[in-house]
């Protein structure tokens, strides 16, 4: 018996006759040879009804005029029941009910709207061909909102209604070989493959909700700085090259310079690690009393999951900037957990807005006034990390005052202190009883287990003390370390030993402290609250020789913490003109949100004596390497104002805002973990005709 379907019919319209398009594929219900049935006209074509069979294919792409739609995916709601509606977006599939009915969904950047298609409000032939359309294919349907049992009602953008389709027209067909369908998040492909084909991914409604966020976050963030008298200026991301702290991206031209036996030399561009020159320049200028941008930045530095080659930053940069409060006097180290004891007072308010602003837009969370303040030396004595996560406890202590009179001389003579921490068997460490016993730890870290009875001869069996003491010595008499640390049976003590002043970003107790921590939520025993702790951490040591990543440049000179133009406190100026170098603390200060660095920034050395004096006598730089900075001093002599700024880390506020771990997945288009880019095939290699207008040759 042969079944009754719909075919195309091609109608000769007046824009067909002018061009060679394609006749839309449109299909209305239908239940006789006289045509289209249902509401509304659809230009261009006909469908009419035939006794024959195969059911017709649909190939290629409509290139015809069709319908604009009335509303998006995500908008229809309860409102809009019983309205005709045209919708076009990506079809995905849902189900099979029975022979005369199927449900299905459209997809769009807004939502995902139901679709019923039920052969007895469509016709069979309508229903027969939507079932044959590939998955993500690009589709128009034309249809009746109802509300959705109320049961079935989800509290998600379109979750309340459903549309009965009458009519539908294929726009652009997906092929049926997907790499992957974006749709599927249960069976979710390889970040690899993902990332190959990127335009894929970003179908799926997690990165499109994200990508949404992020437009919205940087709206409120003009509008914010806008408001408070902030000019965005666009500076150069084509600069030369300079020794700021991180490896540079070097960009050819074809522009050369003879050298003295006339051979051509290649020049280059450094692509901007950030606009940290241009900015100072700019505000020293006084064209621009406040500055900002959402600057585009490079580094070449080694992959990591956080890091990505190109990333943006939001950039401040402010004229007035105070140094410290007039008329104030020092406090000891760590009398106060909250005090400011450094200049950038302004800045820090402007920074402080932005983010209750972002947190009670994005989160509808009410953050506090003042944000809690410590400085670098507490965060590494406490927590052994310069971005502590406060979250959870396990704070590191400091013993060496506690310890036996021949250990703390044996310690004094190097100046360097034993720290502890301790996994008590008390129950507000019972998060952390299990992965105690399966984490691995740095060498330099001595894990102790306290044996029954707690007695005082457990520090005899350190292999840290015996090492400071490093002679025959009388047994060490643990009495009064014991009862102050509260020991009893089953604790388990860490014990380290470092030098008094800390460097660097981590100690080793911290990191260990951290992977407790990751251990204990892996195993299912700790649960950080999503609560934002935010925190300033100040007073930075101003010149280091830890970091890693800038010994590429110092190669054994100083190098600095943050970048050379931070100015140092003011009450250790006279020692860094007194070569006490490791003892200068500086204006630099981080803003971090539970464990993570969200930014950070400093009031800027704006005396070009000071700043000269930087460049030569501690961080040691040559003539050639100090050249790259002539403009910047010449300006500071010109009459620049006391000056600092800030910059946001943009793609690492959005992975926290959108919640996840990875800045990839607030990015559009981002690089692997190494720096390569799957989508676009970059970077590649290059012909020698093309390196030959550079006046460069492979290797």
């Amino acid at each position: 018996m042969l079944k009754r379907t719909c075919t195309l019919v091609p109608r000769p319209t007046r824009a067909l006759t002018r061009s060679a398009g394609r006749t839309p594929n449109v299909l209305r219900g239908c239940s006789s040879r006289r045509g289209i049935s249902g509401r509304g006209t659809m230009p261009s074509s006909a469908a009419t009804c035939h006794t024959q069979n195969p059911i017709p294919s649909y190939q290629g792409a409509h290139n015809a005029p069709f319908h604009k739609r009335t509303h998006t995916c995500g908008t229809l709601s309860l409102e809009d029941a019983d309205k005709r509606v045209v919708l076009q977006g990506w079809l995905v599939p849902k189900g099979k009910v029975s022979k005369k009915l199927s449900f299905f969904g459209i997809r769009d950047s807004h939502g995902t709207t139901q679709l019923v298609v039920d052969s007895r409000a469509c016709g069979p032939d309508v229903l027969t061909a939507m079932r044959e359309v590939p998955e993500e294919s690009v589709i128009l349907v034309e249809g009746i909102v109802r509300p959705r049992p109320e049961s079935q009602r989800r509290d998600i953008p379109a979750g309340h209604v459903e549309v009965v389709v009458s009519s539908f027209k294929l726009l652009n067909p997906a092929d049926r070989n997907m790499p992957f369908m974006p749709f599927d998040t249960q069976n979710l492909a390889n970040e690899d493959l993902r990332l190959r084909y990127r335009y894929l991914d970003l179908r799926r409604a997690e990165l499109t909700s994200n990508l949404k966020k992020r437009s919205d976050v940087a709206f409120l963030v003009r509008s914010t700085l806008h408001e408070q008298g902030f000019t965005e200026v666009e500076t150069p991301m084509l600069l030369n090259s300079s020794p700021e702290g991180a490896r540079e991206y070097l960009v050819p031209t074809r522009v050369k310079q003879s050298s003295s036996d006339g051979a051509s030399q290649p020049l280059f561009y450094a692509l901007s690690q950030s606009p940290q020159q241009p900015k100072q320049l700019l505000v020293a200028s006084g064209a621009v009393d406040r500055y900002f941008q959402l600057a585009r930045c490079f580094r070449d530095e080694d992959g990591r999951k956080d890091r990505q080659p190109e990333f943006t930053q939001v950039d401040l940069e402010m004229a007035w900037v105070s140094w410290g409060e007039h008329g104030e006097t020092g406090r000891a180290e760590g009398q106060s957990h909250d005090h400011w004891r450094i200049g950038g007072h302004e800045v820090r308010d402007i920074v402080e807005t932005i983010i209750r602003r972002i947190w009670k837009k994005v989160e509808n969370v009410d953050l506090e006034e003042r944000f809690r303040v410590i400085t670098y030396n507490e965060a590494m004595a406490r927590y052994g990390s310069d971005k502590p996560d406060l979250r959870f406890g396990l704070e590191i202590q400091d013993v060496t005052s506690q310890l036996p009179q021949q250990v703390r001389s044996a310690l004094e003579t190097k100046d360097e202190i034993i720290e502890v921490l301790v996994v008590s068997s008390r129950p507000e460490h019972a998060s952390f009883a299990g992965s105690a016993s399966e984490i691995h730890w740095d060498r330099v870290v001595e894990r102790i287990q306290i044996a029954k009875g707690a007695n005082a001869d457990w520090l005899n069996y350190s292999q840290i003390v015996q090492n400071v003491l490093a002679s025959a010595h009388p047994a060490v008499d643990a009495t009064g370390l014991t009862a102050a640390l509260g020991l009893t049976e089953g604790d388990t003590v860490w014990l380290s030993k470092r030098p008094r002043r800390p460097e660097g970003g981590w100690t080793a107790l911290g990191r260990l402290r951290l992977a407790l921590a990751e251990a204990a939520q892996r195993r299912g025993d700790l649960a950080l609250s999503h609560e934002p702790k935010f925190l300033w951490v100040t007073e930075f040591p101003l010149f280091t020789r830890a970091d890693e990543d800038k010994e590429f440049l110092a190669h054994g000179r100083w190098s600095s913490s943050h970048h050379p133009f931070t100015a140092p406190m003011f009450e250790d100026i006279e020692k860094m003109y007194a070569g006490k170098v490791e003892e200068v603390r500086g204006q630099h200060y981080d803003l971090v949100l539970n464990g993570v660095e969200v930014g950070g920034g400093s009031v800027r050395v704006h005396d070009a004596a000071m700043q000269e004096y930087i460049f030569t006598n501690i961080l040691q730089l040559d003539e050639k390497e100090k050249s790259s900075f002539n403009h910047l001093l010449h300006a500071l002599r010109c009459g620049a104002p006391p000056h600092g700024g800030f910059a946001f880390g943009f793609d690492r506020l959005m992975a926290i805002l959108c919640k996840t771990t990875s800045i990839r997945d607030v990015i559009a288009f981002p690089k692997t973990a190494a720096g390569t880019d799957l989508l676009f095939k970059s970077p590649s290699p290059s012909t020698a005709e093309v390196l030959a207008q550079y006046a460069l040759q492979p290797l």
